[in-house]
């Protein structure tokens, strides 16, 4: 955990307009993890994030082990072709291992996930034996370790188990409990605020009156760090007041915060304001549609975003800044969107200077785009299953052209 510095958004002398990938190189580049460090329990960690790589207290399998019921013999003390063995006394069984040395010429029963006795390498299957009379027979021998595991040869002792920056799946918890890890250390929960402004906001329902504003952005940032793993932190709506703006931040119990409206350079924009004010504020325009500005700064060392208020360009602006952010904030490294390529069934023509994302859904194989580009329509949101992303220069996207798609699973809800 470390202190950000208050230049960490500084944009470089003479940059107004940031194209995206240069936006996100200089969150990349400059952030680190906010959070501190503490233990848990193994089996309560999923979800977390592990603070330091780590490694294997003892190996797994920790000794070798047979795969099958059968039984076990040393291959090299017997002769080629049809075998009849005596069986000596007692068995090895999962957790009740054989005590004593299995004698050449010998065989001894063995069943799934017991260790190996001393005087065994390989084990034949018990379907291809014959029992009789304390001796078991059958017609061929096979490859000398057949059906049997080794020590450590999943994972040797002392072995790197998972990387610090790692978000931990039930896999995850499984792996690291066969090896011995009863606890590990996860950074602390990353903690996101989420702030409305703006005094044409209410609660939806509240008002009827036109001249309101739903809060449509609130529930969906909220929504999307609960999502993302992190703890929501609801610091609620805030009108056009500076004051009570200044002491919402001042008593947010928030490692970042995330805030929609007011991130403009208006007269009525008290976020941009604040944040000037307090010295360590960033009005970067982004060369992209919808989202263009995105106002960052530190308050009291906390990290805050100033999201546009139109909820398409709020949401476009979460996923393709705040999540990879969050990410690294949260220790866990930086979240490039998952996407990949698919014909197009729309046509564009897309003017150059800007990045684009298109809303947007898979229908038979192919991509169609929402019916209105329009950053009002939040119905679109709900319709789209993705985004289209159209990269800076000048193109004409005509139906079958291939075309990046980002699903809303790649960005994690």
């Amino acid at each position: 955990m470390s202190q950000l510095a208050n230049d960490c958004f500084a944009l470089p002398p003479g940059v107004y307009w940031t194209p995206v990938d240069d936006a996100l190189a200089i969150l990349r580049d400059r952030l680190n993890p906010v959070v501190g460090v503490e233990t848990c329990l193994t089996a309560d960690a999923d979800g977390r994030v592990l603070a330091r790589d780590h490694f294997a207290p003892r190996a797994n399998p920790p000794g070798a082990n047979t795969a099958i019921d059968g039984y076990g013999f040393a291959l090299g003390t017997l002769s080629p072709g049809a075998q009849d063995l005596p069986l000596v006394a007692g068995r090895a069984a999962a957790g009740a291992p054989f005590e004593g040395v299995v004698p050449p010429g010998h065989a001894v029963r063995i069943l799934t996930g017991a260790l190996v006795p001393a005087g065994v390498d390989t084990v034949v299957m018990q379907e291809d034996c014959e029992l009789a009379e304390g001796r078991i027979t059958f017609p061929g021998l096979p490859k000398l370790g057949a059906n049997t595991r080794k020590a450590g040869e999943d994972v040797p002792a002392d072995a790197r188990v998972l990387p610090g920056g790692h978000v931990l799946r039930p896999p995850d918890l499984a792996l690291l409990s066969a090896v011995g890890c009863a606890t590990v250390e996860v950074f602390r929960p990353l903690r996101v605020g989420v702030l409305s402004t703006g005094d044409e906001l209410c609660a939806p329902g509240a008002d009827p009156d036109p001249a309101r504003t739903y809060d449509a952005n609130r529930p969906m940032l909220l929504a999307l760090a609960a999502r993302w793993g992190y703890v929501p932190v609801d610091l609620g709506h805030v009108g056009d007041d500076r004051a009570v703006l200044r002491a919402r931040l001042d008593s947010a119990q928030a490692d970042v915060v995330l805030t929609s409206g007011g991130a403009s350079a208006g007269e009525e924009d008290h976020v941009s304001a604040l944040l000037q004010k307090a010295g360590a504020m960033q009005a970067w325009r982004i060369a992209l549609k919808p989202g263009r500005p995105l106002a960052l700064g530190l308050w009291n060392g906390m990290p805050v975003f100033g999201l546009p208020g139109n909820p398409v360009a709020a949401l476009v602006c979460a996923l393709i800044f705040a999540r990879p952010t969050l990410s690294l904030l949260a220790g866990s490294g930086w979240r490039a969107p998952v996407g990949f390529d698919m014909p197009a069934a729309f046509a564009k023509r897309k003017k150059a200077g800007r990045r684009e994302y298109l809303r947007a859904r898979i229908v038979d194989g192919q991509i169609e785009t929402f019916a209105s580009e329009g950053s009002g329509r939040i119905s679109g949101l709900s319709w789209a299953d993705g985004l289209v992303e159209l990269s800076e220069p000048a193109q004409e996207v005509r139906p079958g052209d291939r075309v990046r798609f980002l699903p809303y699973g790649g960005f994690g809800f």
